[in-house]
């Protein structure tokens, strides 16, 4: 592994997101009072990408939002977390969503709005900060974007919910997914066949890996450095390690241990920007 930080990248989704803490998820019927309001830019293509600034110190994120308030806001508070983005502006609106946090550090997630991403054929300008990357994590985009993300980086690591772009004889060195997230798991199903290993993640137990070549084996979880504290954001933040340590030339297993330590930071914040695994911590 070189000393030099890898230069890594996003194609991924915004979504901005507001959220608040509920004693449980309220019933059919029932009145659920609500306290801690807070709202951010999040959705995965978000919360990876400003992981990967804290752990490499730098990263692009091509994405889309709309032309309207919260698309503005989005792309502000990204910069100010120091993400490079690069937006293409869509005559749609940015897709909105609810989350509701539990006593158990649990999320709830209602999306409002269809998902907005790039297109390739349209936003090669943006795409092309992704060029030359050690390392894309990919969430979002249509076929030919992915197929831009894999001609410029080196490592291509992708999220099943890049959904339809996927599967298309586009060669990825990671797909990784959650074992519980049966959106996750049958979005995955063409995919699998495309990708030179299968990390499939199980949360608080670790997880499974499985080239394709057969050999397979898991992961042991990290332990939080603290109290759990909200589950948002650490799926995202479990990939966004896993493509600095293969962008960086890790081993599989390092770089596994590596997301894991990201994951477990992760879930001792409130929301998943609070705390996130740093290069300092590396």
């Amino acid at each position: 592994m070189s000393s030099a930080s890898p230069r890594v990248g996003v194609l991924g989704h915004i979504e901005w997101v507001q959220f608040a803490s509920v004693e449980h998820v309220p019933l059919a019927g029932e009145v659920a009072h609500a306290s801690d309001p807070f709202e951010e830019p999040c959705g995965g293509g978000a919360v990876a990408a400003v992981q990967l600034v804290r752990l490499a110190g730098r990263a692009a994120l091509v994405t889309a939002v709309g032309d309207d308030e919260i698309g503005r806001r989005s792309l502000a508070r990204l910069g100010d977390l120091g993400v490079e983005v690069r937006s293409a502006v869509l005559d749609a609106p940015t897709r909105r969503a609810l989350t509701l946090l539990d006593r158990d550090g649990e999320r709830t997630i209602t999306t409002l709005g269809p998902r907005l991403q790039p297109h390739g054929a349209v936003h090669g300008h943006q795409l092309a900060a992704l060029d030359g990357a050690d390392a894309v994590y990919v969430t979002a985009g249509d076929e030919a974007a992915v197929r831009a993300a894999r001609e410029s980086s080196r490592v291509l690591v992708a999220s099943p919910r890049a959904r339809g772009a996927l599967a298309h004889g586009i060669r990825l060195d990671a797909l990784v997914l959650s074992g519980a997230d049966e959106i996750e798991v049958d979005d995955a199903a063409d995919a699998r066949a495309e990708a030179e290993v299968v990390v499939v993640t199980e949360g608080a137990r670790g997880g499974t890996w499985k080239r394709r070549t057969g050999e397979s084996g898991r992961w042991e979880p990290a332990t939080p450095p603290g109290p759990r504290v909200d589950v948002f954001g650490c799926g995202d933040s479990f990939a966004a390690g896993l493509t600095y340590g293969l962008g960086a030339g890790m081993s599989l297993q390092d770089a596994l241990a590596l997301a894991a330590r990201c994951g477990a930071v992760c879930l001792t914040g409130r929301g998943p920007y609070e705390r996130q695994l740093a290069a300092a911590d590396l």
